[in-house]
């Protein structure tokens, strides 16, 4: 049978329910109260790992989707937890397998659109979904039922944030549960979460109640100290010299006013932002202090490495950065790091370095007592660091049964995982065909980690989102172990203190909510109240348009709901420019922080960022991806609609989900072969910010003028839009160069140039355009450029309409008249203008483009 976590514990009751699977899913009281909870308003639900948190959405869903015409849509950041909660609701539902849908990137586009029609169930990633709906590849009208899993992550640029926006503003008959272990560190960090998803009640189960108790067992908690050896400080003294040094440098520029090297990420932000400020002022001393900057971060990263992780893997981060500096393109901060005599010291000492870093003896000391003394079957070991887990991975391998378990991300010198390899490895640790499970952050969410003997943290966690996550994989069924490594005098130290102090606030304030729930309520009420007038709007809008239609809408099995329970948040989409991270939230606030670990040094989420245009949809500027089957040319689907066609890779900014969400409009996504934004058969834009065009000038690349003719050759119309303030003073480019290359844009090729201040104005501004072509223009949208197939109808209109400015519609009435393009290119003046749509003008100039010689 499939694991959930819904499954410890056993009970001679059984949930009964027409499409529950009978005889498998024990009657929990705490999960019954939850669930009714959940299906009486937009719910936040906080139940401990391990409790059940999935089998309260599955009664929730069970409830909704009884009559046919309803579906479900449960989304999780990853795709292992994606397949595991899908093999758990095919076991646990009365629906039919082929009903219940996996969506991830894996899965292409076009088949997602058609398995999404007769869905019962859709587990998916976030971001697929979201690339869907800002495609218009599938509606959420019908989902009655949407589920946040592991839902602390909707903050910031999230995709559960536009989805949420989308969800309350689409479907017919919403209603949301979210779910966490740990939504959030404070109340202020909680209460975005629900303002975010839309949510309005909080339902928080904790092992302090009676009904939870009886399902849980002591966890303890041991915080170990390891004192490190003085070959290990000595290395890390020499690189803290250097930081010192270094912002000895940066002291004398006025940035800081600080020379300690354990100095905070918070001042290190402050420091790049003045730093800034003096690059935009066009000042040298800018330049060179970023410089500095850069290369403090990396022996931060180094120190980190000697402290807290092991001696080999400052190695092997050290060989990075010497292949780096050897590198074509080495930043002048990589060549000095690895030149300066107290780093290349430091090298040397820790290529001599034979002995066991501590954390990796008492590592090896813990798990033979559990495994041995104690004959306890599994422990899990889990670190930030992939070089440390695979370091750690090949060290106990000679002692005990281990394998890895990381992301799916190739990086530098290490292969990640597929989802296949993952879902395989957690087979067989499951069923106990090894002992030792070494794990990065990938296994801390959600994933169906069998209950184990030892948890074992390589080093502190620094937020206490990532350690209850953590500790949540042991005590389960059996008491069980958690123990923390701590390197003495290090930064173990502050992220120590920081957890523990996140965590005690995260748990009072779940007890605090627990008993606040009215308070919450109208925290939330004063930020939904817009929301609510608005949708109660949007109610009677789409009765009307159903009454005038003659349709009926299909009748939730949930019971009518009051226009109260399902208002909704207006999705607060706090936009971090320039960080698509986006998907994973920082593990500092301002404190010590894991800056110390450079992006391509952690175990990110390797699926938090997934898109289409990783291993599905994707393809470099002019080299589409192969599509299933003909893609039809976009269009609205009403004569009060706009399309406009969106570059796959425009995802990365906002514009494209803000479009969607316009009444209206109708965005659709493809790889273009060229422009960001199709607009008519004759406007295509191409889309640069002020960044991107000046590098255009400084960098030697040439592509936007590649670009830019590519759309000239393709469109009649092309348009460049230059995004952002103050093209002239952000960096210190001659006016004159700048002039040059719009006077060749304009000149030389033929574009129209325009200039936008933010995203939200280029948004408006592809709408406007759009508009009049579409409306004003009768033109219709047609995507040109592209290498995909296409029907033997369609080559036959892109033909025609390639002729002279012919459009599409024009092409077809052509076509319809005449029988064939042979006939339409044959046929003289006085003909072509019998076709509707075909005046003097354009019949004059379709036969002399068709008749003349070509002159070369």
């Amino acid at each position: 049978m499939a694991q959930s976590d819904a499954d410890a514990g056993s009970d001679d009751t059984h949930v009964e329910h027409p499409l529950i699977t009978p005889g498998l899913l024990e009657q929990r009281r705490y999960q019954r109260t939850l669930a009714d909870q959940a299906l009486d308003d937009h719910t936040l639900v906080c139940l401990p790992t391990g409790l059940g948190k999935t089998t309260v959405s599955l009664l929730v869903t069970a409830e909704r989707i009884g009559d046919a015409a309803w579906k479900s849509l449960l989304l999780a950041p990853t795709k292992p937890l994606v397949q595991q909660h899908a093999e758990f609701y095919r076991e646990a539902l009365q629906v039919p397998d082929d009903e219940i849908v996996v969506f991830t990137g894996d899965v292409r586009p076009a088949k997602r659109a058609d398995l999404w029609k007769d869905a019962r169930v859709v587990i998916a990633t976030p971001q697929v979904v979201e690339n869907d709906l800002v495609g218009n590849r599938i509606s959420l009208s019908s989902v009655t039922h949407c589920t946040f899993d592991e839902c602390h992550r909707a903050t910031g640029d999230y995709a559960y944030n536009y989805i949420a926006e989308r969800y309350h503003e689409d479907a017919d008959d919403p209603l949301v549960t979210a779910m966490s272990a740990s939504p959030g560190g404070d109340e202020e960090e909680i209460l975005t979460v629900c303002e975010n998803l839309g949510l309005r009640e909080v339902a928080v189960m904790t092992e302090d109640d009676a009904d939870v108790a009886k399902y849980t067992h002591d966890t303890d908690v041991e915080w170990k100290r390891i004192e490190l050896p003085d070959t290990v400080i000595e290395i890390r003294d020499a690189i803290n010299d250097v930081v010192k040094e270094r912002l000895t440098e940066l002291k004398e520029l006025g940035v800081t006013s600080t020379t300690q090297p354990d100095v905070s990420e918070r001042e290190i932000q402050k420091i790049q932002g003045q730093l800034s400020e003096l690059m935009d002022n066009d000042q040298s001393e800018g330049y060179s202090g970023m410089s500095l900057l850069a290369e403090i971060r990396k022996l931060r990263t180094a120190v980190t490495y000697a402290e807290t992780q092991s001696v080999e893997a400052l190695r092997r981060y050290f060989e990075r950065q010497k292949e780096a500096a050897r590198s074509s393109g080495a930043s002048k901060a990589d060549q000095r790091l690895v030149s300066d005599p107290k780093v290349m010291e430091a090298m040397r000492k820790a290529e001599n370095f034979t002995d066991l870093h501590p954390k990796f003896r008492q590592t090896r000391m813990l798990l033979a007592e559990t495994l041995g003394i104690e004959n306890g079957e599994r422990v899990i070991v889990f670190t930030e660091s992939r070089d440390t887990a695979e370091t750690l991975t090949d060290f106990l391998a000679d002692h005990f049964e281990t394998e890895k378990f990381v992301g799916q991300s190739d990086t530098d010198g290490s292969d990640g995982m597929t989802q296949t390899q993952q879902q395989e490895t957690l087979d067989r640790f499951r069923a106990g065909e090894f002992e030792v499970l070494v794990s990065t952050s990938v296994a801390e969410e959600g994933l169906d980690v069998p209950e184990v003997d030892l948890v074992l943290f390589y080093e502190p966690v620094p937020t206490a989102i990532r350690s209850i996550q953590r500790k949540g994989r042991t005590g389960r069924q059996t008491e069980g172990n958690v123990v923390v490594l701590l390197a003495e005098d290090t930064r173990d130290e502050a992220y120590f203190w920081k957890s523990r102090q996140d965590e005690k606030r995260m748990e009072d304030e779940l007890r605090t909510l627990k008993n606040v729930a009215g308070q919450l309520e109208s925290k939330l009420g004063a930020s939904q109240a817009d929301v609510e007038e608005f949708e109660d709007s949007a109610d009677d809008h789409r009765k009307s348009a159903d009454s005038a239609s003659g349709e009926e809408r299909p009748a939730s099995s949930g019971g009518s709901e009051s226009s109260e329970q399902r208002a909704a948040s207006e999705a607060s989409r706090e936009r971090d420019a320039g960080d698509e991270t986006t998907t994973q939230q920082s593990d500092d606030d301002g404190q010590a922080g894991l800056d110390a670990f450079a992006p391509s040094e952690t175990e990110g989420d390797a699926e938090s960022g997934e898109r289409d245009g990783i291993g599905d949809d994707s393809g470099e500027r002019g080299v589409p991806s192969e599509t299933e089957g003909s893609t039809p040319e976009p269009h609205a689907d009403s004569e009060d609609e706009v399309a406009i066609v969106a570059d796959q890779r425009e995802l990365d900014s906002t514009i494209a989900r803000d479009l969607s969400t316009r009444e209206g409009v109708q965005t659709e996504l493809e790889t273009l072969a060229v422009g960001d934004y199709v607009l008519s058969d004759r406007v295509v834009v191409e889309r640069k910010t002020v960044s991107d065009f000046l590098d255009t000038l400084t960098g030697g690349d040439r592509s936007m003028f590649e670009q830019v003719g590519d759309a000239t050759r393709y469109y009649a119309r092309p348009v460049v839009v230059i995004e952002g303030d103050d093209l002239y003073g952000e960096r210190n480019v001659h006016h004159k160069a700048i002039q040059g290359a719009l006077a060749s844009l304009a000149v030389d090729f033929g574009a129209s140039i325009m200039q936008t201040a933010d995203e939200d104005e280029t948004a408006d501004l592809l709408e406007t355009i759009a508009r009049r072509e579409q409306e004003e223009s009768n033109r219709e949208v047609s995507v040109h450029g592209e290498k995909q197939s296409k029907t033997l109808t369609e080559q036959q209109e892109y033909v025609v309409t390639s002729v002279a400015e012919v459009g599409p519609v024009t092409a077809r009435a052509m076509l319809e008249h005449f029988g064939s393009v042979e006939a339409v290119m044959t046929a003289d003046e006085d003909d072509l203008q019998a076709v509707e749509g075909v005046g003097e003008v354009t019949a004059e100039r379709f036969r002399e483009v068709v008749g003349n010689e070509f002159d070369g």
